[in-house]
């Protein structure tokens, strides 16, 4: 499960619902449902909202939200550049994972990320320390996916 209640560009967003829509993950949890019917969203989503389970959860009840998905046996996951994050590689997604992604330019809110049980971080090379969110969401995704399949072959 991907929550992006935090992302607010529209673009982003329906890249991230092809994405998570692609690798078929359980839902794409967004701030508001009705994004879906904004033309930038659609251009990017090509049509992955039709077939991508949406859930809503407003930003101001996420701290509720990641309780009931704790509740039901799901692990927080922070894709955050915070100093208690830990590298992307050597990390081992549970199959129930939620990957909470920040908003664009300041990430995740230091209160949510306080509410996380663990936070990633995508090791990187250059000079700009971060990635377009939907990149580092892909990537991460991409991770996840991949260790799951791993773990059905075994």
């Amino acid at each position: 499960m991907v929550c992006a209640s935090l992302v607010q560009n529209p673009a982003n967003l329906g890249s991230l619902c092809r994405t998570v829509e692609a690798f078929r993950l359980e839902s794409l949890v967004l701030a508001d449902e009705a994004i879906v019917q904004h033309n930038a969203f659609r251009n990017v989503a090509v049509s992955a909202h039709l077939w991508q389970p949406i859930v809503s959860c407003a930003i101001e009840s996420l701290p509720q939200w990641f309780v009931k998905q704790q509740q039901r046996g799901y692990e927080i996951i922070g894709l955050s550049v915070s100093s208690k994050a830990e590298p992307l590689p050597q990390f081992a997604f549970p199959k129930r994972s939620v990957l909470v992604l920040g908003q664009e330019l300041t990430g995740i809110p230091v209160d949510l990320l306080q509410k996380c049980d663990r936070t990633l971080y995508i090791p990187q090379f250059g000079m700009v320390e971060s990635l377009n969110v939907q990149t580092a969401a892909a990537i991460a995704i991409y991770e996840y996916v991949r260790q799951q399949m791993h773990k059905d072959k075994i």
